[in-house]
Order: structure tokens, then sequence, then C-alpha cells
């Protein structure tokens, strides 16, 4: 018997199926996890164990929140491309859409838009938020760009969660989207 998270929502766009992540993830994890293609998530380079409990946390956030980051995969399939969605881990100024796209296949093709658009439309509609931020590390052009494209914006004022150089991009509440 394979353990999964019970009692979690899917949540399904145009082409994506977004599902709470599963062990049959951590392959697909572990790839992006222990590349430089994690770079802008990390505070330092991370080898198997430490990537195993950087999934562990990914999974555990759903445990102890009741939400958490969505794997995102094409409809029809279950091979994940990324995770997108809320994230407010202990420590954190703010609750957070965040986004990576674990398969560089997947790069370029609007899925991580798709997916974070219907993730914050989840934490406003269904957990009641009334606003959310991204972190974003400086260097991160595409983060930003994609920051850009769901109509976030820069707040200068507002808190992150590391010493490392951060931007804070304010998505804008559902009110207020065109």
């Amino acid at each position: 018997m394979t353990p999964v998270l019970a009692n979690t929502p899917v949540i399904e766009t145009e082409r994506l199926a977004l599902r709470a992540p599963a062990a049959a993830d951590w392959p697909a994890w572990r790839g992006f996890a222990m590349s430089p293609r994690s770079a802008f998530i990390r505070t330092e380079e991370l080898d198997e164990g430490l990537a195993w409990r950087a999934f562990g946390h990914v999974i555990g956030h759903w445990v102890l929140r009741g939400f958490g980051m969505f794997v995102f995969t094409l409809k029809g399939t279950d091979d994940a491309l990324g995770m997108a969605g809320p994230w407010y881990p202990a420590g954190w100024p703010e609750r957070e859409i965040g986004w990576t796209v674990w398969s560089e296949a997947a790069e370029g093709k609007g899925y991580a838009r798709e997916a974070a658009a219907a993730a914050r439309d989840h934490a406003f509609s269904v957990l009641g938020w009334t606003t959310a931020v991204s972190y974003i590390h400086p260097d991160n052009v595409r983060s930003i760009a994609l920051a850009d494209r769901l109509g976030a914006t820069r707040d200068e004022k507002a808190a992150h969660p590391s010493d490392r150089p951060t931007l804070v991009y304010r998505h804008p509440a559902p009110r207020m989207r065109a």
C-alpha cells in the first residue's frame, strides 16, 4: 500500500490537474531539487538527504496547515511537472503563492502560470485568504515575469522570510482582478 494524503482537493484547469504531492513524485522532485535549476528556492546545495527532508516539508505542510503546494500534471497523466500553490510555513511573515517547474521540458509552455493562477484562486475562494505574496529571488527573471503576468506588483514595504535577497510581489485581491 502506498500512503496518500487523504481529503485533499484536486483542481483542474484547461490543460492541468493540480493535486497533493504523492510518494511517486519523489524522483521528479529529487531531480529538480538536486539540480542547479532549484538554486532560487534553496539556501544551500542539497544532497539526497536534504532533498528528502525538503520533500517531506512539502508533504508535511498539508498535514500541519490543511493546505499546501499542489503538484501539477498534464490532464490524463500523473507525471509531475512542478508545483504551485499556497504556502505558509512557520516563520513566514505572510501567506505565499509559490511555484516551481521541476521538468525543464515543461518550461515556457504556460503551465506554471496556469497552475499558479488556479492555486491562487483556490487560496482566495476556498481557503478565504484576503492577501497573498510571492517571495522571489531578484535574479529569478522567469519568476518575476510570471508574477507580472499574474498581475502581482512589487511591495517594497513587505517583510520577507530570509536574509537572502528577496523581492516581494503582492497578488491582487480577487475583486481587483479583471
